[in-house]
């Protein structure tokens, strides 16, 4: 154990609260959401950077800290969906870029295929961040003030765009160094 996996787990810890306050409808309670949700995100940045900086990058933290991402980013949106912020389809392509992303990861490190982060996830992941954080407050802004859900709305398809270009990054990069002849061999030892 050491500060960046205690960093991780206070995002995971943090999860339940954003729901809970997140689908009040208390306009304090959203704005608390908001706040809680914005602590989150920024041990994200934060837990990286400790581990980079201590040195005191470990398999653990490297297998959990995208597990404590895709898990406060996919409990948000359920959640805005719940409230009716945000249409289900748009929820289902951010967390199924999500699953597939890390599907695909997998699939290339067993075969012996690193597929590194890229710069496109990064900006990903800042325009998720973004995007539902302004969400959630927008939850608790009066309907007639409409800057702020243009606002709110325009984030979102900012970062809608994003998680649709960086997964097809990770698919073209995956393909550019697995190549043709590795997923044809590996194909034919599968049953």
């Amino acid at each position: 154990m050491n500060l960046a996996i205690a960093l991780t787990l206070v995002r995971i810890v943090l999860v339940p609260f954003v729901i809970v306050f997140l689908i009040s409808s208390s306009r304090v309670h959203v704005l608390i959401a908001a706040l809680i949700f914005f602590a989150a995100s920024l041990t994200d940045w934060l837990d990286g950077r400790v581990a980079r900086r201590r040195n005191q990058v470990t398999r653990l933290g490297t297998l959990l800290d995208p597990v404590a991402d895709k898990l406060l980013v996919a409990a948000a949106l359920i959640s805005l969906v719940q409230v009716d912020m945000i249409q289900a389809w748009m929820a289902m392509v951010i967390i199924g870029r999500e699953l597939a992303v890390t599907g695909l990861r997998g699939v290339a490190l067993s075969m012996g295929v690193i597929v590194p982060a890229s710069g496109l996830g990064k900006i990903k992941t800042v325009t998720q961040y973004v995007a539902i954080t302004f969400l959630i407050l927008d939850r608790g802004v009066p309907r007639d003030f409409l800057p702020f859900h243009l606002l709110s709305w325009g984030t979102l398809w900012v970062a809608l765009g994003f998680t649709v270009l960086s997964g097809a990054d990770y698919f073209y990069r995956f393909l550019l160094k697995a190549g043709p002849r590795t997923l044809i061999k590996d194909q034919e030892r599968w049953p």
